[in-house]
């Protein structure tokens, strides 16, 4: 079992959700943060001053999948998540952490099927 964390565009949450739907991922959490990165920030305006913010607005998907999945996820994720053929700065990052354990709360069930 891997847990796959995808911090990606706000855009693309979408997309990347039927893209995944389709390859019956159907389970995943999805948090709004903010990140720092090679983007630097971006120069922004309010009420006539500019200011220069660092934080920029990303979504992260935690993804827990069984072994048999974690290949087609991270290409789907790769494909689907990058905002044009040859891929930007800010596109996102893919990490993938192996998982001891799954436990279903509702009836305690553990392992693979708990995914």
């Amino acid at each position: 079992m891997k847990m796959i964390i995808a911090v990606i565009q706000p855009t693309k949450l979408d997309a990347v959700q039927q893209a995944l739907s389709r390859l019956d991922v159907t389970r995943m959490t999805v948090c709004d943060s903010m990140g720092y990165a090679r983007q630097r920030g971006q120069l922004e305006t309010y009420r006539g001053h500019e200011y220069k913010t660092n934080l920029l607005r990303k979504i992260a998907l935690e993804i827990a999948v069984n072994d048999d999945f974690v290949d087609r996820t991270i290409e789907c994720l790769e494909d689907v998540a990058r905002t044009s053929a040859e891929g930007h700065i800010g596109d996102g990052k893919i990490f993938v952490v192996p998982m001891e354990q799954a436990i279903q709360i509702s009836d305690g069930y553990r392992g693979k099927g708990a995914i």
